[in-house]
């Protein structure tokens, strides 16, 4: 009985986590993850544009769908991805177009002020789709979470990195969805809001073409 009990407690030290690397992962994530991009930006813009009430929906979307980038590296699915040219083709091509309308909308949005002019966000739909399809999410998911060990066995290492990748990337974007509503007082007037709402159009279609040309 007692080999018995044994070798039921003998994998129970491999879940254990190394503390020690949390930080740096939760830091390198920040890093490199929470950098401005199609998706942090696209955050920012939208509750910058619509409210940050209004960008709940948009953000949530962004958050699902990013995290269903993190479980696609996480299980392993990206590296079948990769063998598919086609396939990362024909994601590049839709992050692209729909950033390009997305930055479209945001230079031709109207004021803060006019809570009832026409135009709305992006659904959740479109938001959890662009964030599935934003290159740089696939690049940095996988340097970020293949750059650190929290566990000994493979399964309790991918587990835990999942875990604390997929809160860092719920703060990261409830982050940027701040920042982008402190933009919110500038545009309340109609000339500073053209000016900001085009400034921020052209953030977001360079940060598009550098990430399409990585």
């Amino acid at each position: 009985m007692g080999h018995g009990l044994a070798a039921v407690l003998a994998p129970v030290p491999a879940l254990v986590l190394r503390w020690d690397a949390v930080f740096p992962l939760m830091l390198a994530s920040a890093a490199v993850m929470g950098s401005p991009g199609p998706a942090t930006l696209s955050v920012a813009f939208v509750a910058s544009t619509f409210g940050p009430r209004r960008a709940v929906t948009y953000l949530l979307g962004v958050i699902v769908g990013t995290v269903v980038v993190l479980f696609a590296v996480a299980s392993g699915v990206t590296a079948t991805l990769l063998t598919f040219p086609a396939l990362r083709v024909v994601l590049i091509a839709f992050s692209a177009v729909y950033l390009f309308w997305l930055a479209y909308r945001i230079a031709t949005a109207p004021p803060l002020a006019d809570q009832r002019a026409p135009g709305h966000p992006p659904p959740f739909a479109a938001a959890t789709a662009f964030a599935i399809a934003n290159p740089k999410a696939w690049v940095a998911t996988t340097a970020v979470f293949a750059g650190a060990r929290l566990a000994e066995t493979a399964t309790a290492d991918a587990l835990a990195k999942t875990a604390v990748l997929a809160l860092m990337i719920v703060l990261i974007m409830v982050g940027w969805l701040f920042v982008g509503a402190s933009f919110a007082p500038l545009l309340r007037n109609a000339r500073r809001a053209r000016v900001v709402n085009v400034t921020l159009a052209v953030a977001l279609v360079v940060t598009t073409v550098a990430a399409v040309v990585r």
